[in-house]
């Protein structure tokens, strides 16, 4: 990764981590992606703008396979999505093969635009739901 972009995922990451996610995670209007933390074991939740389309909820992560929550994907594909104030369990499945800028296209406006200007090594994630 080049240095300007290593820069801008610490500062993102870093306002993300302090400011933005713990104040979004309070609003009950706001999507949470709740994934199992690969060391604690323990429950962490992540905004996200996404949107359920039939049985599944479609993401973007805006720094990949470096974001977090899909590295706690890949230990434990088992998640829960909130939207709408309720609460859903199901399968969260990595698409590598998915065109991230095509698929934010048909997400929330606003989280699209902020993900495509601030994120780098864009990934979709598929969560398909249980019910």
């Amino acid at each position: 990764m080049s240095r300007p972009s290593e820069l801008k995922y610490r500062a993102v990451a870093a306002f993300q981590r302090h400011v933005g996610n713990p104040v979004l995670r309070r609003l009950p209007i706001q999507a949470l992606l709740e994934t199992t933390g690969r060391t604690s074991g323990l429950p962490r939740r992540t905004p996200v703008g996404g949107r359920r389309v039939g049985n599944s909820f479609w993401l973007v992560s805006e720094f990949g396979e470096r974001s977090q929550y899909v590295r706690n994907i890949k230990a434990n594909p088992r998640v829960r999505v909130r939207t709408r104030g309720r609460w859903h369990t199901g399968t969260a499945h990595l698409l590598p093969d998915d065109d991230p800028i095509a698929r934010l296209r048909t997400l929330p406006r606003y989280n699209s635009a902020a993900v495509r200007v601030l994120g780098s090594g864009l990934l979709t994630v598929r969560v398909d739901l249980d019910e």
